[in-house]
């Protein structure tokens, strides 16, 4: 089993990998589902860990549709995530449809041409026809896929996934995510999807004033959990 964790500070990168994962996801504001982190970030991750360093190229929260100015700004986020020395990049479009966009091929292309990774993230969990989609991601290219199932969380989900995992594993690597904790590590695992992404984080301290949002610390124990189901 191959684990990933989802991440937004330097402390979790390295307590993964202490833990011995395998990679993480490196995103800021995870509260509205992950945005594109800065370049310091990256760049000491890469630096003081032995972990795939997979980066979020999402530069506002809502829904995943892009306008050609959204294009420039993520072509541009990609290069500066290389030269970070990260290892790949997380990323999906949606048209007005909810189907897998075309403009995800010019951001793939970009991507290669760097040699990053490319992973399709859970923009896939809003669209109407997962196989049809997952079709195109693969003929698209992209090396892996984030999903849920299509679902709220991957228990939820856990016969599409096996369905997907059973038809196309063999053609992208499949990473079950969200809602992932040690009560049902083992029941998402059945699918047989052999890769597992979570986040792992717990409140320290109070709601500051003036808006300033919830400070957060890595939640070991629910780490430790998780990891010990295997």
């Amino acid at each position: 089993m191959k684990f990933e964790l989802c991440t937004d500070t330097i402390e979790g990168a390295l307590i993964a990998d202490q833990y011995g994962f395998n990679s993480i996801e490196l995103c800021n504001a995870l509260s509205a589902g992950g945005l594109t982190p800065g370049y310091g970030l990256i760049e000491q991750c890469a630096e003081r860990t032995g972990l795939q360093v997979h980066v979020m190229i999402r530069h506002r929260e809502g829904d995943f549709i892009c306008q050609d100015e959204d294009l420039i700004i993520m072509k541009k986020d990609m290069d500066a995530v290389k030269r970070a020395g990260a290892f790949g990049v997380v990323f999906g479009i949606l048209d007005s449809g909810h189907e897998v966009s075309e403009q995800n091929m010019e951001l793939m292309i970009h991507a290669k041409n760097l040699g990053l990774t490319t992973t399709f993230h859970r923009a896939f969990d809003f669209v109407q026809d997962p196989e049809k989609a997952l079709q195109k991601i693969i003929h698209m290219g992209f090396d892996r896929l984030l999903t849920s199932g299509l679902a709220l969380r991957a228990e939820e989900g856990v016969d599409v996934l096996k369905r997907l995992h059973i038809k196309y594993g063999k053609d992208i690597r499949i990473i079950a995510a969200s809602g992932i904790h040690y009560k049902n590590a083992r029941v998402i695992a059945s699918s047989g999807i052999q890769y597992l992404h979570f986040t792992a984080r717990k409140p320290d301290g109070e709601v500051l004033e003036l808006g300033m949002g919830q400070s957060m610390s890595t939640d070991i124990s629910k780490i430790s959990s998780i990891l010990n189901c295997f």
